[in-house]
């Protein structure tokens, strides 16, 4: 059957399946529950929680399903780049006239940006999940063999064949190749994000012909057509963010949903504006104006947390300020309910095969 592949079986699901995992915010308990109790893998992307809150939220997926899930991680957290008090303060200059506009401040900036990346490994062996999914690098080799004496499968993303070899040779389980096709952040690791922006169907095959471990393609996939075209290249199995983000189970906002449901493919563009790494969004006031002033975009997560400072736009009603992320497939989106969305794709992607007269 076509369901039945390498990462079926890796895993543990039934179906080929992976819910993209969404950082900062749109990530639920219901969503992941809803996708791994469907046959799928769900995902909740842990990469702004405090290990304190990755354990209660995998607590609570614990209690809304007995199958297997993922949580993710981003092992480059910015500590990297670093930033001098005076870099901190021109970020927070840009973006006054935007602060001034919703009658607000520029807010003086915190002793850290963000949780402490070793707290947060810590946390996840702590957890112990059945899957361990990680952008922007790898983990510390220590890491990986707790994982794997501890049961934990590892998936790693790569954009380029060579960050996916990178990760076999590191002992990661499972690969996620990601086009630049894909909605959020570009995951890139040993070039820049602009170096490793390939589509995900020359990827695929590239990747495969690469690494000897199951391959998930991710990018510009929403319904059963890509599914079948990823699986007919060779990946062996799935991984979905746009499609699931505008379910009303995810934790995305109102006027983000609404922007998923109302964009078309020409609508997304790739842009630092919200984080200070590339991603892709719906184009909306920010990432125009800002297109203008991108040498002077501060580094992530200073760019992330001065933009976040920002997030009462959506409750004065304004999306002009802030992220919707979005892959190229949001046009594709038929669904607001993760269930149906999933009980589709399963029961058409053998249609596709029989169609076109592939294996099935």
């Amino acid at each position: 059957m076509w369901y039945d592949t390498p990462a079926t079986k890796l895993l543990g699901i039934r179906f080929p399946i992976i819910q993209g995992p969404f950082g900062g915010g749109p990530s639920s308990v219901e969503l992941v529950s809803t996708v791994s109790n469907a046959g799928g893998l769900g995902s909740f992307g842990m990469q702004s929680l405090e290990p304190a809150q990755m354990i209660d939220v995998a607590r609570q997926i614990r209690i809304a399903t007995s199958k297997p899930f993922a949580i993710n991680l981003w092992m480059s957290n910015g500590e990297e780049t670093g930033s001098s008090p005076e870099g901190v303060h021109q970020a927070g200059e840009l973006l006054r006239p935007y602060y001034a506009e919703l009658g607000k401040e520029v807010p003086p900036p915190p002793e850290r940006f963000i949780p402490d990346l070793g707290d947060q490994l810590d946390a996840m062996l702590e957890i112990k999940p059945p899957v361990f999914s990680f952008v922007f690098g790898i983990p510390p080799a220590a890491i990986i063999a707790a994982c794997k004496s501890l049961g934990i499968l590892t998936m790693g993303t790569a954009t380029t064949a060579q960050e996916a070899k990178a990760l076999e040779n590191a002992g990661v389980d499972c690969i996620v190749a990601s086009g630049f096709e894909a909605g959020g952040h570009k995951g890139s690791f040993l070039r820049s994000a602009e170096e490793s922006l390939t589509g995900i169907f020359p990827l695929i095959p590239q990747v495969v012909d690469h690494v000897g471990i199951p391959v998930i393609a991710a990018g510009g996939v929403a319904d059963a057509r890509g599914v079948a075209a990823a699986l007919a290249l060779g990946a062996h199995g799935v991984q979905i963010g746009t499609a699931f983000l505008a379910c009303k189970e995810s934790a995305a906002s109102s006027p983000h949903r609404k922007a998923l449901r109302e964009s078309h493919s020409g609508s997304t563009t790739l842009t630092k504006a919200f984080t200070g790494r590339l991603a892709r969004s719906i184009s909306n006031r920010m990432t125009t104006e800002m297109s203008h002033s991108s040498s002077n975009i501060a580094p992530y997560p200073i760019q992330a947390w001065f933009m976040g400072n920002l997030g009462a736009a959506l409750i004065q009603g304004h999306d002009d300020f802030v992220s919707l992320s979005a892959g190229q497939s949001v046009s594709l989106i038929s669904h607001d309910n993760a269930r149906e969305l999933m009980d589709e794709i399963v029961r058409d992607t053998p249609k596709i095969f029989a169609k076109y007269c592939l294996h099935q």
